[in-house]
């Protein structure tokens, strides 16, 4: 070996790597997360732990420590439907909202467990993406969204004013559906027949949350999901950073923009 290739050699051997540190804050975030998240989320992350780094050196260094998002979110493709007949569609796609307690979006999704199947029926604030309430069943029943209707009203501030916005689904047609949003002021709104981009936030919801839990692990029992669902709904509004926030969890852009 030429003598100026070995002093090369030693020189690198010798050389401090300067990401260490960082590709150990890197590690750590990611395994907190599962797996969930990728190099622009942990970048995020690593902000508010107080690194000062771009997201392309995170890109970079998730790649060199052999780590990427688990994480595989199915799109799906809608079409134009008719508007419907029990209300209309006054949410129309405006899914922002200036305060808490002005727009809520709800659906149902159905998860299948050893030959049963699981339903989750929860509200969505669209001011921060934050869960407000939820229902799990194992069968489709009016029941179901009753509770989950009860669990959200208890939140509600007294003088409020409030739209609630679902798809056509035979619970939200029911009279007593109608009923008790009637009795609670809440303007009814329902997505046009055969849309779902007319309640995408909540479809991509669903996404996440199958994404991120559901296909990642094969279950045995509808007990072992409902437990990790409940699990992952409290991370969800707690900790889980959105893009869309900000940087911030639910509960956190709530509690940053709202004191």
């Amino acid at each position: 070996m030429a003598r100026s290739s070995f002093y090369y050699h030693i020189k690198t051997l010798k050389r401090v790597d300067k990401y260490q540190h960082i590709k150990i804050k890197i590690q750590e975030v990611y395994h907190k997360h599962l797996g969930r998240y990728g190099y622009r989320r942990i970048t995020l992350e690593l902000k508010q732990l107080g690194f000062c780094i771009n997201h392309k050196t995170v890109q970079s260094l998730m790649t060199e420590l052999g780590l990427k998002s688990r994480i595989r979110v199915k799109k799906y493709k809608s079409y134009k439907g008719q508007q419907g007949r029990i209300a209309p569609n006054l949410l129309a796609r405006d899914f922002k909202a200036d305060r808490m307690y002005q727009k809520w979006v709800t659906d149902i999704t159905e998860f299948k467990v050893a030959g049963k199947k699981l339903y989750l029926s929860p509200i969505l604030d669209l001011y921060n993406r934050e869960i407000i309430s939820y229902q799990l069943s194992e069968a489709p029943n009016f029941k179901q969204v009753n509770s989950m209707l009860k669990k959200a009203f208890k939140k509600l501030p007294k003088q409020n004013s409030i739209l609630l916005h679902s798809d056509q689904g035979w619970q939200y047609q029911m009279p007593m559906y109608q009923k008790i949003l009637k009795q609670k002021k809440i303007k009814q709104s329902m997505s046009r027949k055969g849309n779902c981009l007319d309640n995408a936030v909540v479809e991509n919801f669903f996404g996440i949350l199958k994404s991120e839990l559901y296909y990642l692990k094969k279950y045995e029992t509808v007990k072992e999901l409902k437990k990790d669902i409940k699990e992952y709904i409290q991370y969800y509004n707690q900790e889980r950073i959105s893009l869309t926030l900000n940087g911030m969890s639910p509960i956190q852009y709530r509690a940053h923009f709202q004191n």
